[in-house]
């Protein structure tokens, strides 16, 4: 009985620790799937993985991580725009380097479902990623 309150527990933190995070860039045609989360040897750091998927057409608005974040098209094509630079296109094998703190959004001009492996590195504690008008 203890050993099963002590995993009920851990349930219990674990969900509570992630849910905020998954939801965070819920929306209608995007899925973000969190994959791993561990920390680093850096003191305050984390690395986390997630795979992102944009349904044909839609877009994911001006957002900044707290960290680097490194992109992986899985599947599809993925145009970003990162600040005031011209778009990019990436297709499936593609990757891109996005530094800490900088704004892009993320948009799927494809016919097909567009997938990314987004990898961050990441201050420890903050929420992953914050909005920008």
């Amino acid at each position: 009985m203890k050993n099963f309150q002590i995993a009920a527990m851990a349930a219990l933190v674990a969900g509570a620790v992630l849910a905020p995070f998954s939801a965070q860039a819920q929306q209608n045609g995007v899925t973000r799937t969190d994959l791993q989360r561990h920390d680093l040897s850096a003191p305050g750091r984390e690395a986390i993985q997630v795979r992102v998927d944009l349904a044909p057409g839609v877009a994911f608005g001006k957002h900044a991580h707290p960290g680097e974040e490194v992109i992986y098209v899985l599947e599809g094509q993925l145009e970003y725009q990162i600040e005031d630079k011209p778009p990019v296109t990436l297709k499936a094998g593609d990757v891109l380097f996005i530094p800490a703190g900088t704004v892009h959004s993320a948009r799927n001009p494809g016919s097909v479902k567009g997938s990314e492996l987004a990898t961050y590195i990441v201050e420890k504690g903050k929420p992953l990623l914050t909005l920008v008008k």
